[in-house]
Order: C-alpha cells, then structure tokens, then sequence
C-alpha cells in the first residue's frame, strides 16, 4: 500500500500506501522523518532490496475549516460500501480463537519478559546524536527489544527515541505521547519538534512529546534491500497498461528484489512485522515509565496502533488513529491495495476536476477529461525524452500521487505541468525528480515496508493472480493500479512463511487474562478518517469502528486529505485536543465539514515538504 503524512505513509497502510504515501506531519506540513513514502512502484533493477511502505500524510497547516455541528448517530456514518475482489482469497485468519496471539505463546512469555527489564532499565536521555538534526531542548536515547520475541534473552536491536518534555506546570502534565506516522518504514524521531507549532501547543503543555524509529528504521538495526544509488536510479517508466513483455521484466525485478533482501539481511527479515512492532511499542511503554500508553498512530500506525490494543487492552489509556488501515483479517494487505488503487483513482478525479475549474489559470482543460489529456501528452513526450535526463513516466506518476495525499500539492502540480507543456520543465523537474540526499532514507524505508507487508499475511503466489486482478482493475482505475502492483510485487516471491492477520478487536484471540484482572476491555479510542482519502479508504475506518465497540469516528466530509490530526479543520483539532486532554470522546461519530477547498497561488510558492515522496523504486522497464 501506499500512503503519507506526519502521518506516515500505510504502509498499504502500507498498502501501496508503502512507500508511495507521502510521509505527513502534524500541524505544520513538514515532514516528521525522512519520507518512507510510496513513490511511483517500480521493481529495483538489480538482485537488491527496495521497500515500499504506507503512509500517511497530514495535511499542512492552512486556513481553518469550517466548523460544522458534532452529533451522534448508533449507526456507521454512511459511505459506499468498499468493492469486493472475489479473484483470489486469502486462507482464513482464524477460525477459532487461538491460545495465545497467534498461537505464540512464547512470544507473549517473551515481551512481558522484555517490558519488566525495560520499566528497570528506563532510557537515559542525552543530547540527540547528529545524524538525527534535533536540536535541544529535545533529547535522544535508546531501548533494547528482543529481534525474536520466542528468545528474548537473545539477540536485542536497539530502538532509537526522542522526546521534548511538556511545556505546561508539572501539576497538569499527563505523561508520554507516543506518535508514529504509518509506512511501515515511517520514523517519527521528529515528532518532538511539533511541540512548538500552535496546532499542537495545548496538547504539548500537557504531554512529553515522543517520537522513534521502529526495527529496521533509521538507525534502529535498519533494513536495507538494494543500493541506495540503484534505488534512486533515473529516469524510470511507469505505464498504465504495460505490455506483456514489460510484465515479464517487473516479475523478474520482483524477484532480484526479493534476493537482494535475503542477502543483505539474513535470518532476521523474519522478525519485521506488525506483531513485533506492537510488541516493541508495549516495551516503549515500560521504558518510558508509563503504566498505560497514550498513543496517536497515522496511516499503518492505525493498523498495528489497532493490534497493539488487542495484544495488550489493559495497557491502553489513550489512542488516536489518524486515516485508518482497514484491518480485516482477509484484506491484510492484498486486498487493501487493490481497494486503495481504486480510491486514488477518485482523488486523481478529484484533481483534474479542480484544474479544469480553474482553466483560466493553468490552460490545461476545462473538464476533467482534457486535464487527463495534457497529462497523458506529458507523459508520452517524457517517455520520449526524460526531463533534465532524471524525470521519465515513473516519476511523474510518483510526483503526481501526491495530489491524491494531500491537497497542498494540486496548485503546485498544475503549474509544473503546465510550464512543462509549454516548454519549461524545471518547475516538473523541482516537483518530480529524485533526490540523491534522500536515497538511503528511501530504500531503508521501502525495505522494511516490503518486510513487514511480506511477513504479515499470505499473499497470491501465483502472477497470474496479480495479472488477472489487476488488469481488470486497471480497466477502471488505470493511474495507481500496476504502480502499486510493482511495489508490492516482491511479496509474491517471499521466501519466508507469512503469518496470520490477527483479528484485531478480537480479545479472546490472545488467549485468556490472569484471573485477578477481570474482564478487560479496550478503553475508548478515536478515530479519524476523511470521506475521499484515497490511500486509506474510507470503509477502513467505518470497518475498525465496528471491531472497537467504544470508539468514536471523526468524519471530515467531502475530503481527501491524508491526515487530520494538525491540519486546517478546527473541528477535527478540537475533537483530538478534548479527547487527549480530558479523555472525552464526540460520541459514537461526529462530523466535520471538509477543509476549504485550494485556490490557485497568485504566484509559484515553495513546494510542501509534508507529504514528500521518495523516489520511484529503480529500475521500472
């Protein structure tokens, strides 16, 4: 999957959302760690690794939407039911309720093992080492996890972790918040930053602000599948029905892919999955002194934020989810990319039918239809001859992906296509072209996207499969479908056994409490989700709603956008702000009304960095 914002980029959640999503920040629109977005899918050209990952991306800050009137409704807000993909099933996750999570009861052994010695060890919190580019007073330190949960006196990684204390008096300060932003493969090592924003100033009086790098992230025992420069390689071409003869080349750069992460990564690309990064979180707690978590995840962070609460309810107190994965065991994660390769195509709609309101301005169409035209002589003249020698089709669908992330891209995406037409191609070479710096931050990030999508669940071994599901899809949705099909392709040439989906909600799947704690139960959660959110559909929010009985479903109308929490819509900030700060929740649903729509910029502003993409992975034919 793809996805982004301060959010991370879903993975599908990842879906697509891996390494295609934009990688999103709270408040202010700038990135919260290096993006581990998705970028235009393409297969590396070489036997080593790239990652794709979702994310998610929230929405820069911007004029405040429109409050609109809160209420409660016993009923799921109404949306269109999410299409059905009746070509291939996965095995069922669990017919009957397994003994221990997933059957691992040495697993669960293992992190209650792990969490006592983290709560005895705590984390020492120095100045932040300089390859993290944090300034004080935020503060940096580590903590140990076991690689495999099965051994935990084992091999340990370590977790890097930054944290800001609260700003407010001692006497009103609630603890850690915890943020991560989705991918998988998202840092939030930067979160602590937007302590100082005004979006966030009330709930950083009351809360330490704590950002980390997740296994395989960043520095925390990264992953790595390919060369950094063979990952950024460009130009690169993206087609959007490819001929037979280009397919043949994506499954064999799917499978050099695959090779390329067995060697450089061994044994321990078994370890990189949901379940460990929710195990991990649970020793993050204990680290951090907190008896129960507060936590806000984005994108792919909602998913195993999700799984985090079903492993562990008593230790939840607080939770945010921010554009929600859907977690259905049976749509983790092929299903959820086909559904998110469809909702982009509505955002992509959603664009054109902007640009071609605003003609006068950016000449490219006056319907929706004729936008899609100058984009299409875009992409014919760029497979012809590539911009400034590093822009082919790849990257411009890649560039172009962001619109459906985050509306602060359509002016800057109508304009660089427009000076493109007209002869002038730096403003498509600023928006689209890879960047060098960034290369290593996006194959870490794309590989542990791939890792841990691989790892979670079954996926169609057979290309056929992915042949026939995606050339139908294509037929309808032709601008994301076969990019998200080569990023995410590796997974069906994983050499590793995939696990089972948990069944998130499903308290009994983790086998029984000990007698003295009674019945437990998931406190109440919030979640939010806008109605047009191309890389985590909406149906997903409305699905974990319903897996959480006491959770609360912020619905901003009529929008897109990638990520709430910190952007434009007041009425989605004040629900957040309540609930953190005093635990109350809108009710079963609330409404927002949609964010104002963009207007065109009298003149070229600098490009958002909320929400910026990696690369195209390299090597696309």
């Amino acid at each position: 999957m793809r996805a982004a914002a301060l959010y991370g980029i879903l993975g599908s959640l990842s879906l697509s959302l891996a390494m295609s999503a934009l990688l999103a920040t709270p408040a202010t629109g700038r990135p919260l760690a290096a993006a581990t977005a998705p970028a235009a899918a393409t297969i590396p050209a070489e036997p080593t690794a790239s990652t794709g990952s979702t994310r998610s991306a929230t929405a820069p800050a911007g004029t405040a939407g429109a409050p609109s009137a809160t209420r409660s409704a016993p009923a799921a807000p109404a949306a269109s039911a999410a299409p059905t993909w009746t070509t291939w099933s996965a095995p069922p996750a669990s017919a009957a309720p397994a003994a221990a999570p997933l059957g691992d009861a040495a697993a669960a052994r293992g992190v209650a093992f792990a969490a006592r010695r983290a709560e005895r060890r705590g984390i020492a919190f120095h100045r932040c080492p300089r390859a993290e580019a944090l300034a004080a007073p935020i503060t940096c330190g580590k903590v140990s996890v076991p690689l495999d949960y099965a051994h935990p006196r084992g091999k340990h990684v370590s977790l890097t972790v930054s944290r800001i204390r609260a700003t407010g008096p001692k006497a009103r300060r609630q603890g850690a918040l915890v943020y991560n932003p989705g991918g998988p493969g998202a840092s939030s090592m930067a979160f602590p930053e937007y302590a100082a924003e005004d979006a966030f100033r009330r709930v950083a009086a009351a809360y330490d602000f704590v950002g980390y790098a997740p296994r395989g992230v960043g520095r925390s025992a990264p992953l790595s599948c390919q060369r950094p420069s063979a990952y950024a390689k460009a130009p690169t071409s993206s087609p959007p029905h490819p001929t037979a003869a280009f397919k043949r080349r994506l499954v064999a750069r799917a499978r050099a892919y695959v090779r390329g992460c067995v060697r450089r990564s061994g044994r321990a690309l078994a370890h990189y999955t949901t379940l460990n990064n929710a195990r991990d979180l649970e020793v993050l707690r204990a680290a951090l002194g907190e008896r129960r978590l507060t936590f806000v995840g984005a994108s792919y962070g909602t998913y195993y934020g999700a799984v985090y609460a079903t492993l562990f309810p008593g230790r939840v107190r607080r939770m945010v989810f921010d554009s929600v994965v859907n977690p259905a065991p049976g749509r983790i994660w092929y299903r959820d990319n086909l559904d998110q390769s469809l909702a982009f195509e509505r955002r992509w709609r959603d664009w054109r039918r902007w640009v071609a309101r605003h003609h006068t301005v950016y000449h490219l169409g006056a319907t929706a239809d004729r936008v899609l035209a100058s984009y299409d002589t875009a992409r014919r003249r760029l497979a012809g001859k590539p911009a400034g020698g590093v822009v082919g089709t790849a990257q411009l669908q890649s560039a172009f992906l962001r619109t459906g992330y985050n509306d602060a891209y359509w002016d800057p995406a109508a304009r660089a296509l427009a000076a493109y037409l007209r002869g002038d191609p730096e403003p498509l070479i600023e928006l689209a072209a890879p960047d060098p710096a960034e290369a290593a931050d996006d194959e870490n990030g794309n590989a542990v996207y791939t890792a841990v999508e691989c790892n979670d669940a079954p996926w169609p071994r057979a290309w056929a499969t992915w042949d026939r599901d995606n050339t139908a899809l294509a037929r309808r949705a032709p601008f994301e479908t076969w990019d998200n099909v080569a990023m995410n392709l590796p997974c069906a040439f994983w050499p590793l056994k995939s696990g089972r989906p948990l069944d998130v909600g499903n308290l009994e799947v983790v086998g029984p409490r000990p007698r003295k704690t009674g019945r437990v139960t998931v406190p109440p959660v919030l979640l939010l989700s806008a109605e047009r959110d191309g890389a985590t559909p909406y149906a997903g929010a409305k699905e974990l709603w319903h897996r959480l009985p006491g959770s609360s479903l912020v619905t901003e109308r009529k929008a897109g956008t990638h990520g709430l929490w910190g952007g434009p819509n007041d009425c989605v900030n004040r629900h957040v702000d309540t609930y953190l700060l005093t635990g109350k929740t809108p009710g079963r649903s609330a409404f927002c009304a949609p964010r104002p729509e963009p207007a065109p910029l009298p003149e070229p502003a600098p490009l958002p960095e909320s929400g910026k993409q990696p690369a195209a992975i390299p090597g696309t034919p």
